[in-house]
């Protein structure tokens, strides 16, 4: 006898509120000092294998590459605050902007069912 039970993969609604409750975590990470958007994205990292189209894949790859972007300008700019405090703050205001921008554009597009674009 066979008694493996494979695991169900995810119903359209249950990822379609994953991928909103994402986009939240990140756009509220303004207010925990970025720990909402690393639970965010480890939850992206483990449930990536389970999506079904490319729709989905589009929105968890603009969460993660606008996460990473964000995370890799925030260290290049850093040198900003040991030298000079108001281009520091300025610089993490303006990506803080940027950051902001990218995930309400895709929570915006994702509420409206538009794939994000893929970078070529």
């Amino acid at each position: 006898m066979n008694d493996v039970v494979m695991p169900a993969s995810p119903s359209q609604s249950d990822l379609r509120l994953l991928t909103h409750v994402l986009y939240g975590l990140h756009t509220l990470s303004w207010f925990s000092g970025g720990i909402f958007s690393v639970i965010a994205m480890i939850i992206n990292y483990v449930k990536r294998p389970d999506l079904p189209d490319d729709f989905y894949r589009s929105h968890f790859r603009w969460q993660a590459r606008s996460f990473w972007f964000t995370l890799l300008w925030l260290v290049l700019s850093w040198p900003l605050w040991l030298a000079f405090w108001f281009p520091g703050v300025a610089a993490w205001f303006l990506i803080s902007l940027w950051y902001l921008y990218r995930f309400i554009r895709g929570w915006l597009a994702f509420s409206e069912r538009r794939p994000m674009p893929v970078p070529a």
